[in-house]
């Protein structure tokens, strides 16, 4: 008699069956599109040995090993191990959290988006919840990695202001900034707030360093890209502290855990519970 195979176990490791009987698609684990050589070097290896030779890069920055057998699951988990890649999840947990470069490789960012997103992997990679979650981080609003696209998006900004005597009059902010926030009165600067997108092109610009611009976020709630579309909203202000920021989440995923139906994705258990609730629950994390 043949033995029985737990699918659903195989599936949350990372094993997704394929059309082709006997055959899975093996998702590896890859936070926030980071991969060494030696993870690629070893990827290789294991999808010439075990698969047909090629890889699949899906959409969310991950790596996915096809026709891999049944027979060769444990050693290709050994084998991969070894490179230092270890598989990602599927079905109903929090998935891989994507990321761009950040500000440590692009002028543009304002965040270390990479480091952000392995401690968020740290914080609930695999965590069990009624329907997949995802998370998503990018530097800055040039939104390379499409944040309110996620159940959770964190976008990074800089909490600009102006320091007037190191301030030469130039005006090159103001040409600067794209929305309007920054105008030049009687040779000083000013600037709006209520049009501030933090986007710090502002302070990247400035020949004299007349602007503080240090790092904060802007986090944004269910959205979705799949099915069904909708760009995830952000109801708080300005986040300025990890510590904060890591508040916000907790609540988020509690939030979603505590009221979600099975196969019920974030957008859709706001719409049927009301925002209003979850609102209160971030605002009060907000605030600590």
């Amino acid at each position: 008699m043949a033995e029985k195979v737990d699918y659903g176990t195989l599936k949350k490791g990372g094993f997704m069956r394929q059309k082709q009987k006997n055959n899975f698609s093996l998702r590896l684990a890859v936070v926030g599109g980071y991969l060494t050589a030696e993870n690629l070097i070893k990827i290789a290896e294991v999808a010439d040995k075990y698969g047909d030779g090629h890889v699949h890069l899906t959409s969310r920055q991950g790596v996915e090993i096809p026709f891999i057998k049944l027979k060769d699951i444990d050693a290709v988990k050994e084998e991969l191990a070894e490179g230092g890649c270890r598989p990602g999840v599927c079905g109903p947990r929090v998935r891989t959290v994507t990321a761009c470069q950040g500000n440590t490789i692009c002028p543009s960012g304002n965040i270390d988006s990479y480091d952000i997103a392995v401690k968020l992997d740290e914080r609930y990679f695999g965590r069990e919840l009624p329907h997949k979650f995802k998370f998503g981080v990018t530097g800055c609003q040039n939104n390379c990695l499409k944040a309110e696209e996620n159940d959770v998006g964190i976008k990074g900004a800089a909490d600009v202001k102006w320091i007037e005597d190191k301030c030469i009059g130039c005006g090159v902010c103001e040409k600067a900034c794209r929305t309007g926030a920054i105008t030049m009165q009687d040779g000083k600067v000013a600037v709006d707030y209520d049009k501030c997108n933090y986007c710090g092109r502002c302070a990247k610009s400035c020949p004299t360093d007349a602007w503080d611009a240090p790092s904060a976020y802007i986090i944004s709630f269910a959205g979705t890209f799949g099915n069904s579309i909708s760009k995830g909203e952000s109801p708080l202000p300005l986040i300025r502290t990890e510590e904060q920021l890591f508040r916000v989440c907790d609540a988020a995923i509690q939030f979603f855990a505590d009221n979600a139906k099975p196969s019920e994705r974030f957008k859709f258990t706001l719409d049927r519970v009301g925002r209003e609730e979850f609102y209160k629950k971030i605002k009060e994390a907000y605030n600590g």
